[in-house]
């Protein structure tokens, strides 16, 4: 079945941010304005809550780290780079016995089918 192009323009997130403006305005024609843009209400009530909730979402994270400190003492570094260097080593500690086991559970055991479901047959 052939496809129907559809007469009004692709609705990308620009589009749809100046709907959002244009239908913000008291005595907006909001019929007129659904109807050009190709929508529909529930379209637009749609587009309204992702944007209010992002721009809600995008100003809690702003308000989280509005101030960072400027100065961090020798002491401080020091102590948050021995930090990270023992996490690094426990890190790479807990990859070599995950890779260990799983290696040990292969070879423990060997008659469970392959990983990739392929199975030879026995001729009759």
């Amino acid at each position: 079945m052939p496809k129907i192009k559809s007469t009004t323009p692709r609705l990308t997130a620009q589009r749809k941010l100046e709907l959002y403006r244009a239908t913000r305005a008291p005595d907006a024609p909001l019929g007129e304005l659904l109807r050009q843009a190709g929508v529909h209400l529930d379209d637009l009530r749609e587009i309204e809550q992702t944007i209010e909730g992002a721009g809600l979402a995008a100003l809690k994270v702003k308000g989280r780290h509005g101030r960072l400190p400027t100065d961090v003492s020798p002491e401080r570094m020091l102590q948050l780079e021995q930090e990270l260097q023992e996490k690094t080593t426990a890190l790479a500690e807990l990859s070599v016995a995950y890779t260990l086991l799983e290696k040990k559970e292969r070879v423990i055991l060997p008659t469970s089918p392959p990983a990739n479901g392929s199975r030879r047959r026995r001729g009759r």
